[in-house]
């Protein structure tokens, strides 16, 4: 009889498809049945085809904890298990690791392995009381019901060892990334540079990222409306990758701080990897992250880099290594951005460096180190 294995998070397009095809390909590889369990959030539902899945079952979570939809979610979600009778269960997301790891209490007891990854507690050091009270008790108490705790960063590698009980507990090196797809060089730069509209003398900032308050635009175009009367200001040009409910908010600000006939909102992007190339400088500010993709795929290009301080951009870049890190200030990011500005061979050291730093993160390693970990807990 082949094994089975659950894979379950809170939506399938943008958790399951962008981060775990790889693993659904790898255990059915290994002759294992494969199994997803998440909401469908596809426009069209009908598009929720995903590869190297032999059953997807769509079970109706929420991401808020006190959404009252995820009482029947939870009761779907514990009949699956119980049914199928999987030997390995891997979970993600906070509230579909919840909800899996509370329905999997009963399996476990009869020898289902279950896993967690940890993509990022909404608890950490900086955090608000509110995220700590909602999230904190809750991951503890299931830890204790977890096999594997997967953490993607040092500083919640560090608080798991201290504070969970998980019966083991895992560093990864993030979800791994292609840092091939991204590699560095110059083919291309100056077409797509005037595809964009831009000329080799534009000094580009790109940042990709939704437009959540979360990312952080807004000190960006902040530090922006600082440089304005500097001489340098008129060849910068920020661009925005991405897509999110804060464009208008963005809009409006860079309206208002007079700086938006040199902002560029590209929206959603294929072409992330051209962008990454033709750019000068990749700004990353966000308040709160794990292990982010987005600076792994800049630093893969050779990209210069300033971000914020925080967990998962630390963890990437050492300040004055393999890029900059300052406080998250209008005045700081400005600071950074001239001195980058004036200093190309400064921006090309520190992307050659990010460029062999991020190897550590390929996605062959990462796959590596994950099928040990399945490897021994199947034994």
């Amino acid at each position: 009889m082949k094994k089975k294995v659950l894979f379950a998070a809170t939506v399938v397009k943008t958790h399951i498809m962008e981060f775990h095809i790889p693993y659904l390909k790898m255990f059915r590889e290994m002759g294992w049945e494969t199994a997803v369990a998440a909401r469908n959030d596809y426009e069209d539902p009908a598009d929720c085809l995903i590869p190297y899945c032999d059953a997807y079952y769509d079970i109706p979570i929420e991401r808020l904890p006190w959404k009252l939809g995820n009482i029947g979610a939870y009761r779907q979600m514990k009949q699956l298990i119980d049914r199928e009778s999987y030997d390995v269960i891997h979970c993600h997301t906070p509230m579909g690791a919840m909800i899996a790891r509370l329905a999997a209490i009963g399996a476990r007891k009869k020898g289902t392995k279950v896993l967690y990854t940890a993509h990022g507690f909404h608890f950490y050091k900086g955090a608000s009381l509110v995220h700590w009270l909602a999230y904190y008790p809750v991951e503890w108490v299931l830890a204790h019901v977890t096999d594997v705790l997967i953490t993607m960063n040092r500083e919640d590698f560090a608080l798991a060892q201290k504070k969970m009980h998980a019966k083991r507990i895992e560093y990864i090196p993030g979800v791994g990334i292609d840092t091939g797809k991204f590699q560095a060089g110059s083919a291309g730069r100056e077409e797509k540079r005037r595809e964009l509209g831009f000329s080799e003398t534009d000094f580009l900032i790109l940042t990709v990222a939704e437009m959540t308050k979360n990312k952080n635009h807004s000190t960006v175009l902040k530090a922006l409306a600082l440089l304005k009367d500097t001489e340098e200001f008129a060849s910068m040009q920020y661009l925005i990758c991405g897509r999110g409910d804060n464009e208008g908010n963005l809009r409006q600000e860079a309206q208002e701080l007079g700086v938006s006939e040199h902002v560029v909102f590209l929206g959603y992007r294929q072409d992330v990897p051209d962008l990454l190339r033709c750019s000068d400088l990749f700004a990353f500010m966000s308040f709160r992250e794990g292990l982010p993709v987005a600076l792994m795929e800049a630093m893969s290009s050779g990209l210069a880099v300033i971000c914020s301080r925080i967990r998962g951009n630390t963890d990437l870049i050492d300040d004055g290594a393999q890029g900059m890190i300052v406080d998250n200030t209008p005045q700081a990011v400005a600071e950074g951005i001239l001195k980058l500005y004036r200093d190309p061979e400064l921006r090309r050291r520190y992307g050659v460096a990010a460029a062999e730093k991020v190897k550590l993160f390929d996605a062959e390693n990462v796959h590596r180190i994950m099928k040990e970990i399945y490897t021994s807990v199947e034994k």
